[in-house]
């Protein structure tokens, strides 16, 4: 069994899964690039990545360019002989002389089933929107932005539980094992692509704090789908008097109650036994379950807890959110 020099480019917890992976495998990594440390923290101190953590714990040589666009930056990367650069979540563009250095290419392991969630955010979009799976796809790149054949893919339910930090973890984890199998494909001469179509392209954008402010007037299932997705962030929140409510688990009432269909979307119903009951929809005539969730100044937990330790914020009749949060 032959291996590869390979060089490895990824940044977050996802990309540091798959250095962990390739390290453990037949082949050699003769080089990391990372985004420069960046400041964390209330003391806003310069942090490593979880991908450099990793690589200076094996003493591996770390790259942390702020562009690859420079030429002697390309010049640095051309000098380490790789067979093979692998992208993981790395953060930076990859200009073609970049793509046209190693002998066989740059390869980017990518979290959706492309061409579904090309883009930034494709994890707690394949939630929020109400896929059935999602999957990661082991992808030769090329300039176009997630648009590269797809050498091999790995697919997983999502459940009407999985939250985005799950589904990240367990995409981590296959995306890394689909790594592995592909580098060992490439080496044996055994690897093809298949372009992809050109029907179902979506497009992930990136997340921002903004859109986690719920909209009661949205139906229950959009509702519940996207605090699963926004669990652990941005985490999605409703306000609560002059607070914030973050809510971090939820689900659609299958059957709401006749009785609730003239409540104003946003309204606190009687309770069930372990969830928050939320009017929701255009015309409040649909429920909003929610079964976690976090109140101002304390921490996340069931709502049967919440319930039990503080009633009174939480008292059927309550209004959630502001009059122009529940306006389309």
């Amino acid at each position: 069994m032959s291996s590869l020099r390979v060089i490895f480019a990824g940044t977050p917890d996802f990309a540091a899964a798959s250095l962990e992976a390739l390290l453990a495998s037949r082949h050699e990594v003769v080089g990391v690039y990372t985004q420069p440390d960046r400041p964390a923290g209330r003391g806003r101190k310069l942090t490593p990545s979880p991908v450099k953590k990793r690589a200076l714990e094996h003493a591996l040589p770390v790259f942390q360019p702020t562009s690859l666009k420079d030429p002697d930056t390309q010049a640095e990367l051309a000098a380490l002989n790789a067979d093979v650069m692998v992208v993981v979540a790395y953060g930076l563009l990859l200009p073609q002389t970049v793509l046209d250095i190693p002998r066989l290419g740059c390869i980017n392991v990518h979290a959706s089933l492309l061409p579904r969630w090309r883009g930034a955010a494709p994890i707690q979009r394949a939630i929020e929107a109400g896929d059935p799976e999602s999957g990661v796809a082991i992808m030769q790149m090329d300039t176009g932005l997630d648009t590269g054949a797809v050498l091999s893919e790995a697919r997983t339910p999502i459940t009407p539980t999985t939250t985005g930090g799950e589904l990240h973890d367990t995409l981590a984890t296959l995306g890394a094992t689909a790594l592995i199998e592909t580098l060992n494909a490439l080496a044996d001469g055994q690897a093809s692509a298949t372009a992809q179509p050109q029907e179902g392209v979506t497009y992930a954008a990136k997340l921002s704090k903004a859109e986690a402010e719920l909209d009661f007037t949205q139906p229950a299932a959009a509702l519940a789908a996207k605090i699963r997705a926004f669990n652990p962030w941005p985490v999605a929140w409703c306000a609560l008097g002059d607070e914030r409510l973050r809510l971090l688990m939820a689900s659609a009432e299958e059957e709401p109650n006749t009785s609730t269909a003239a409540a104003t979307p946003g309204t606190l119903l009687e309770p069930g036994r372990d969830c928050l009951r939320i009017a929701c929809g255009k015309n409040g005539d649909e429920v909003l379950q929610v079964h976690t969730a976090q109140l101002p100044g304390g921490k996340a937990m069931a709502v049967r807890d919440l319930l039990n330790a503080r009633h009174a914020h939480l008292a059927p009749g309550r209004l959630l959110g502001n009059v122009h949060n529940n306006t389309p």
